[in-house]
């Protein structure tokens, strides 16, 4: 479990990065703060949750917490001094996940963390959300801008399997033996028909070239 760590205070940082690797998290960090664009940034950098203060140079947290929710489902905790109620109705507002405030409690800290983790569990959740896209488990539907389409079994299990590896190419040996294990058997054509199929569903909700061919290498989410 990746976690990016957003504090321009260089003792809390380490602080954080500590206490996290000691209970075997991998930390990632933002640490140049005068970049112009700090959202590319965090962007280009793999992690399943943030810890984000407020109060940061440049840009504050609240900004940037909306500016990344508008582009990656990524659960993000505040963790600030900020004490006001004000500025926890902004965390919530922004599209902040929770909120602690400093100085932080360890034990809490680290059960907010198992908490969502624990959210971002498909099996306990009915939907998965990825840059705009809700992928309902339970339904087998496709939402977009207030759109929706219907999936078949292998359309749905197709698309699940890209919503779980993100940014990752997906070869097509991949996807069938993903299938197979699966123990439902799909050959290399049908694969295909399935993946034109799936396109064409995601076209009429408005999600052109959701999924892109990587040539000679496999597919990947646009």
């Amino acid at each position: 479990m990746k976690i990016l760590i957003i504090e321009d205070d260089y003792k809390i940082r380490q602080e954080l990065k500590t206490l996290l690797e000691n209970n075997h998290y991998q930390i990632e960090l933002i640490e140049d703060f005068l970049t112009e664009n700090i959202i590319e940034e965090i962007k280009k950098i793999d992690k399943d949750i943030i810890l984000l203060d407020i109060n940061l140079p440049n840009q504050n947290g609240f900004d940037i917490c909306k500016q990344v929710k508008e582009q990656e489902n990524v659960p993000i905790i505040f963790v600030t001094s900020a004490t006001r109620e004000e500025d926890e109705l902004k965390s919530i507002l922004s599209g902040g996940d929770d909120f602690i405030t400093k100085p932080y409690n360890k034990d809490i800290l680290l059960e907010k963390i198992k908490r969502m983790i624990k959210k971002q569990d498909p099996v306990q959740y009915k939907e998965i959300k990825l840059n705009g896209v809700t992928l309902d488990l339970h339904l087998s539907l496709v939402k977009y801008q207030n759109n929706t389409v219907e999936l078949t079994r292998n359309e749905f299990r197709i698309l699940y399997y890209f919503f779980t590896n993100p940014k990752k190419i997906i070869t097509k040996e991949e996807l069938l033996d993903y299938l197979w294990n699966e123990k439902y058997y799909l050959d290399d054509n049908i694969l295909t028909v399935n993946i034109n199929r799936l396109r064409k569903k995601l076209e009429e909700i408005g999600l052109t070239d959701f999924i892109k061919t990587i040539r000679k290498k496999g597919y990947q989410l646009g």
